[in-house]
């Protein structure tokens, strides 16, 4: 690609974020020769201190002896390759920013990476406005947080004296914590479009499922907090689609049974993404992609969970779900009538879906076609 197709959407002042960029140190563990000297041609457009590895434990003396602000490297490399390289690093740095290149699109180096928290994953060859973004993105971050470092320092020193300006330093804190919620709830919802966006679906499913979800909890009973956030944990439900490779995902025949079994694995990926964090909407994310395709009668999956021992948040999500699907068209199938999905869901009531929720949907339909018919 020639650098005029090089396409680069910034944030900040490009002038700013050069200059800033300048300033970093880069560390590039790649062992292929020609990948390294492609790779640093493009780097020395933004940075002008790269150090090299050229493989895992070079990589890992290399980060030791030295203070770096980011790390690039390859995954499949001699002696010890990227993944144990970078999980050695978090050891040391939890908060250093990585960006791993590699040419192998696994479900185990996916997830390697998610639980490392790495910040970055491009396949080679190199989509290079793809890296440029990435690049883009990680600068900013690491402006960002310098800024937030320099300014803690600036609170610390404060004079007890000077109670106003501290009254005041709260209330912009307060102001900026309640940006970073509002910025993680758009991230959430951002995520939950993923798996649709590799099935080729849009992000209207997901914000349809959010509402059907949002109108069930809340005549359910569910109190306003519970509501609000299955609404916001809802469009999570099929996360895990995207460790499904895409000759299953997007396949117009009939899955195999093993290719079955695999598209099956959605809701255990899913729910291993966020089993481990302390926060409750993303707790109630894992429950939602765990339990969205069990069955009220004991047949759904991967538990075979009955009755109430599915989450009201998995019973709710899966009637949301599978109303949205129905009449949807799907690359396997073609959207149904609504008389065929009533029928349905009248004859599911007490076996696929909580009888309940089904009363709940047909007293409350008007909402639900609304909705549907406002984000075709």
């Amino acid at each position: 690609m020639k650098n005029d197709e090089i396409k680069i959407t910034y944030k900040n002042n490009i002038n700013e974020l050069v200059e800033f960029s300048k300033t970093l140190k880069v560390l590039l563990v790649e062992d292929n020769k020609e990948s390294r000297i492609q790779t640093i041609k493009l780097l020395e457009n933004l940075f002008t201190d790269i150090t090299v590895g050229v493989d895992g434990i070079d990589g890992l003396d290399k980060f030791n002896a030295g203070r770096y602000d980011l790390i690039i490297s390859d995954i499949n490399m001699p002696n010890m390759d990227g993944i144990e390289m970078c999980r050695k690093i978090r050891e040391i740095s939890k908060d250093i920013p990585i960006i791993i290149l590699s040419a192998h699109n696994y479900t185990k180096y996916f997830m390697d990476t998610i639980r490392l928290g790495i910040n970055g994953y491009i396949l080679k060859p190199v989509n290079l406005n793809q890296f440029i973004n990435t690049l883009n993105e990680v600068i900013e971050k690491i402006k960002l947080r310098d800024e937030v470092h320099i300014y803690k320092r600036k609170l610390e020193s404060l004079n007890n004296d000077l109670e106003a300006q501290v009254c005041q330093r709260i209330s912009e804190i307060y102001t900026l914590n309640q940006e970073i919620k509002d910025t993680q709830k758009e991230v959430i919802f951002t995520m939950g479009t993923i798996g649709e966006i590799r099935s080729k679906e849009t992000g209207n499913h997901v914000k349809r499922v959010a509402l059907y979800s949002e109108i069930l909890a809340k005549h359910y009973g569910l109190d306003d907090k519970e509501v609000e956030m299955l609404k916001e944990a809802s469009p999570m439900h099929d996360i895990g689609k995207v460790a499904i490779p895409d000759a299953i995902l997007n396949k117009t025949e009939k899955l195999t049974i093993d290719e079955k079994a695999i598209m099956d694995t959605h809701t255990t990926l899913g729910y291993e993404m966020f089993k481990y964090s302390n926060r409750e909407l993303l707790k109630m994310a894992a429950v939602v992609s765990y339990e969205h395709h069990e069955k009220y009668d004991g047949s759904g999956y991967p538990r075979g969970l009955k009755g109430d021992d599915i989450s009201i948040y998995g019973r709710i999500t899966a009637l949301s779900d599978v109303f949205d699907a129905l009449g949807s068209s799907r690359v396997y199938k073609p959207a149904w009538e609504d008389e065929k999905i009533f029928k349905m869901f009248k004859a599911e009531g007490g076996k696929h879906f909580d009888p309940k929720l089904v009363d709940i949907f047909f007293d409350n339909l008007d909402e639900f076609l609304s909705i549907r018919d406002s984000l075709k």
